[in-house]
């Protein structure tokens, strides 16, 4: 079985659920605390064992790539400020993973920046992760997947659970009965149509076989090209396929302002130098 050491990271929305905010800033490059939700992802990818990140980017992604760069001149400013252990932090940034941008072509569509990149994974299994994404838990969400993948050699899609009234905004999954199994995944289901709250989000293990079936999918809802349908058809042509909730912690989207604030506040609750104040916050925005 070969070792999952690449993975496929899809930068390239223009985030205009966040405007005016992302109208000159990458929305991934949005902080959460202090850090950009990008490098939180990039994180936890390389906790997983992720050794080659590949950015799917486009024209207006420059502030991304420079931020895993090394910088030479800030670390030098703050080494002159007495601020060590700053300069230390920035440059780890660039030595976390190898990066390569590779610039989208092609549908709108979650399938297309795996096509973009599909020329740099040949004949490997990799993970594929949407930029704006997170996965807050103890042990990277990236190697829970990983080490599922290496007991069962099934690529495989995070699942978590949302409340009914959402499930048109996401792509809901269908279990065989007492599995984890995949039977179906229909993408942006109305209530009624939805077999489950089980919720697909960005996060997937993906093989050579499902990137073949891709580059012959036909566009799917709304004229977009959807690595669901792929999936779906591997299914149906007997492949076996994963779905993967995560253990000891949570999916959190940043993709919409109320769960963009959402997220910052979980992220800051955990913080010793944080969570007091906040705590205080909280209790005066609820009098």
């Amino acid at each position: 079985m070969q070792k999952i050491k690449k993975a496929i990271v899809a930068v390239a929305g223009s985030g205009t659920r966040l405007l005016p905010a992302t109208k000159s800033m990458p929305k991934e490059m949005l902080p959460i605390v202090d850090k950009p939700i990008i490098q939180l992802v990039v994180e936890e990818l390389v906790a997983g064992g992720i050794e080659d990140i590949i950015l799917v980017t486009k024209w207006d992604k420059k502030p991304l790539e420079d931020h895993f760069d090394n910088s030479l001149a800030l670390a030098n400013e703050l080494k002159s400020a007495g601020k060590d252990h700053l300069a230390e932090e920035i440059k780890k940034i660039s030595e976390m993973a190898n990066f390569i941008y590779v610039r989208q072509k092609g549908p709108y569509g979650n399938g297309t920046p795996v096509l973009s990149a599909a020329s740099l994974i040949k004949n490997e299994p990799f993970v594929f992760a949407f930029g704006d994404d997170l996965v807050k838990s103890k042990v990277s969400f990236t190697k829970q997947m990983i080490d599922d993948y290496e007991k069962n050699d099934s690529p495989m899609i995070a699942v978590q659970e949302v409340p009914l009234e959402v499930v048109n905004r996401y792509g809901i999954v269908k279990l065989r009965d007492n599995t984890m199994e995949v039977e179906d995944i229909i993408e942006k289901p109305t209530v009624e149509e939805a077999p489950s709250r089980l919720a697909d989000f960005g996060r997937m293990i993906l093989n050579q076989e499902i990137v073949d079936i891709l580059k012959s999918t036909a566009l799917g809802k709304g004229n977009e090209l959807w690595i669901v349908d792929a999936i779906r058809t591997y299914v149906k042509n007997g492949g076996k396929f994963l779905a993967k909730a995560v253990e000891g912690g949570e999916w959190l989207t940043t993709g919409d302002p109320l769960n963009y604030i959402k997220t910052i506040l979980k992220y800051a609750a955990e913080r010793e130098d944080m969570n007091g104040e906040l705590k205080k916050i909280a209790k005066e925005l609820l009098k």
